[in-house]
């Protein structure tokens, strides 16, 4: 298994949306274990696949005890409204409030073609959400509403965030085969 570089905010594989799996093979195997060993080691909850550059609508997830994988998830969401911050890999340094549903369900295959179904509330189901927006070509800055938005849009341009995005990107570079750190994309401004 390999650590995998991370795609940041700019790269236009992150803002295509994801080829369907059509072969389960163990080039897609190979891949998955790859993702989760990167995701993990970067101290994820979530990976997609665009985000390390693959356009294949694959993510994976370790979160709240629950881990796993789905492969051309479809994605069912619940009428209330979730609150909470959430950060992201590829967007690296930055964190915000982002409108969530509370509840959702992906319906998909794993990486053997096999049926999965994955469903929760609270963090899961944030999770959920922000992988398959990865892989219909959204970030979870796409979501923001109002000066959480506004403030997201100004941090991004400003000069400074590109160090950031090279600094966060070198670091990573650097623990290929090894420990990142501990915490989560989610629900803190961790890169």
């Amino acid at each position: 298994m390999s650590i995998l570089p991370i795609r940041t905010i700019g790269d236009p594989v992150l803002r295509t949306r994801a080829q369907e799996v059509t072969e389960f093979d163990d080039a897609l195997r190979r891949l998955v274990a790859d993702m989760h060993e990167t995701m993990l080691d970067v101290g994820g909850v979530g990976l997609a696949a665009p985000q390390v550059g693959v356009s294949l609508r694959v993510f994976t997830w370790a979160v709240e005890g629950s881990e796993g994988h789905v492969v051309n998830p479809v994605l069912e969401i619940g009428e209330e409204p979730q609150q909470g911050g959430e950060g992201c890999l590829s967007v690296p340094g930055l964190g915000f409030e982002t409108p969530r549903r509370d509840w959702a369900r992906v319906v998909g295959v794993d990486r053997d073609g096999a049926p999965v179904v994955v469903e929760g509330t609270g963090l899961l189901a944030r999770c959920l959400q922000h992988e398959t927006d990865h892989l219909d070509g959204r970030l979870y800055v796409d979501r923001l509403v109002g000066e959480a938005k506004k403030e997201a849009m100004r941090a991004i341009r400003a000069a400074d965030y590109n160090g950031v995005v090279s600094g966060v990107a070198g670091q990573r570079a650097t623990s290929v085969g090894t420990s990142f750190g501990a915490g989560s994309a989610f629900g803190s401004p961790r890169a």
